[in-house]
């Protein structure tokens, strides 16, 4: 068994564990990134670069629940669950339903509204940092409709959002038309949030931030880690490589973390995944100035260096099953329908990718273990891009121990049950630049 000396070993190379990797080498720890496969191969390559602070509603609703007739039975829905996949995915759904509860979804909304309200902050100061800024746009985005009805439904939204704090301007479709050339006539008018950006290349801003880290000194090894157990003096992974022995262990392998946690902690996390697909468009860089979604076709086209993004769509079937590629390519129909010229498909690419979701909608931020040896960054489900920068700030806390800033107890994995006490640090952590 190889003894490591390293300060912590980072399980995932995706957005979240890379950006907490390279937050910790900055604060001058010693950092070891395991990860099976390429780094930022995973969800991470083909998220739709929206940083999305808006989105402070979680999935839990009533709503979801009335289309589930239609879920089962639309393979191209833009919500869609494979019947095939109902008893696996059965005991979660049941959670979900229970997080419906006007209580439990306030509770969740508070805790996504406190987490994304500072993301998009940390990601300044982040890519500032990293000389990265220019992979951030701050344009603000939009979210349109195309009747009257929906831009009647898109005010009440907008002034629930406000309850919730959360800035929305109320575009006409004579402001919107004037703003973003190019719409179809039928696009009625909009919501315009400032506070919300998008990153132009998420694969850059993944491999950047990977390679900055090893420059700082974190070192990697392409391993998968099968599991392990925690110890009072380490923690013991079971790898591909063989077994090592680390002093502290960061899970962020996203929508593969639940099987780590249960075998490296015999903790069950309710988590399953959110399959997500986009249509990249090489051939229309410059189509739209912003990130702009549609409320009744429930996709979003984010414009970046490499083309016209179009992402979207949500599948429960697993994490083995083949992609669907047709729910990919069916995303031009709807992109068409909100454009006055049809969009040029010329050499477009297909993917689909595995998001971690909780049962809540918000990540799992926390440490437990003996001593608190094993850190969770987890769960993010489809905004892991936007709350990278924050949780690794989070993570960073917790581990140097740095009290008060920002409350984490909604994102403490002892929400899902009782756990036994295994350390003493309190609900909130330090973040970098804040009094406390």
């Amino acid at each position: 068994m190889q003894d490591l000396n390293h300060d912590l070993v980072v399980i995932g190379g995706g957005i979240i564990g890379v950006t907490c990797a390279w937050q910790l080498t900055q604060a001058g720890y010693k950092v070891l990134l395991l990860e099976k496969d390429e780094v930022g191969q995973g969800a991470s390559f083909g998220n739709a670069g929206h940083i999305a602070t808006e989105q402070v509603l979680p999935l839990a609703s009533p709503a979801v629940l009335k289309q589930l007739p239609r879920m089962l039975l639309d393979p191209l829905g833009p919500l869609r669950l494979d019947w095939r996949y109902l008893p696996r995915i059965a005991p979660w759904l049941l959670k979900l339903v229970a997080n419906m509860r006007p209580q439990a979804q306030r509770n969740s909304s508070a805790g996504l509204r406190l987490l994304n309200e500072a993301s998009l902050p940390a990601w300044q100061q982040l890519l500032q940092q990293a000389g990265l800024s220019r992979l951030l746009k701050e344009d603000g985005s939009l979210l349109v409709c195309e009747s009257e009805s929906a831009f009647a439904e898109l005010q009440r939204h907008s002034q629930v959002l406000g309850e919730l704090g959360v800035s929305s301007d109320p575009w006409s479709a004579q402001t919107l038309h004037r703003q973003v050339n190019g719409l179809a006539p039928a696009v009625s008018g909009g919501l315009f949030f400032p506070a919300t950006g998008h990153v132009t290349d998420p694969y850059q801003l993944v491999a950047q931030l990977f390679a900055q880290a090893q420059a700082a000194g974190m070192e990697r090894q392409q391993a998968e880690v099968y599991g392990g157990r925690c110890q009072d003096n380490g923690i013991e992974l079971n790898t591909s490589k063989g077994k090592l022995f680390a002093k502290r262990v960061l899970v962020a392998a996203g929508a593969w973390s639940a099987p780590l946690v249960r075998e490296l902690a015999g903790i069950k996390i309710p988590m399953d995944t959110e399959r997500g697909y986009h249509l990249m468009l090489p051939a229309e860089p410059a189509r739209l100035p912003m990130a702009v979604s549609s409320l009744e076709r429930k996709f979003i086209m984010t414009p970046m260096t490499g083309g016209l993004r179009l992402a979207g769509t949500v599948e429960f079937a697993g994490l083995h099953k083949a992609p669907d590629y047709r729910r990919a390519e069916g995303l031009v129909r709807h992109a068409d329908a909100l454009f006055e010229r049809q969009l040029d498909t010329q050499s477009a690419t297909p993917w689909m990718g595995c998001r971690p979701s909780l049962p809540d909608s918000l990540p799992v931020i926390d440490r437990v273990g003996p001593q608190g040896r094993l850190l969770l960054a987890l769960g993010h489900h489809h905004l892991g891009l936007t709350q990278a920068a924050v949780t690794a700030q989070l993570i960073l806390s917790l581990l140097s121990g740095k009290p008060s800033g920002l409350d984490i107890a909604p994102f403490r994995l002892a929400r899902f049950g009782q756990l036994p006490p295994t350390h003493t640090f309190n609900n909130s952590v330090c973040l970098p630049g804040s009094e406390g």
